[in-house]
């Protein structure tokens, strides 16, 4: 069974939306890479939940939270950091 992955999207007024999907598959580090930037550099996020498609403009979200972390990230992505406060 593929590892699921959670995103929580937290939104700039307070409210969150959790979503659970498989690990997409992926064809290299350096594609998954491109595509995390990609995403990065989004104005929205396209999600197709239950044959229904959500489109999140990402000016209304305050931060995105996905756990697992990607295993390939862009350069430049700070690792291992902790959430202290």
């Amino acid at each position: 069974m593929a590892q699921e992955v959670t995103g929580t999207i937290h939104f700039m007024d307070g409210s969150k939306i959790v979503l659970r999907w498989p690990r997409q598959a992926g064809t290299g580090s350096q594609i998954i890479a491109a595509n995390v930037k990609k995403a990065l550099e989004a104005d929205r996020m396209l999600v197709e939940v239950d044959g229904e498609l959500l489109l999140i403009p990402l000016r209304n979200v305050k931060y995105i939270q996905l756990t697992p972390s990607p295993k390939e990230l862009p350069v430049g992505v700070l690792r291992g950091a902790q959430i202290i406060t």
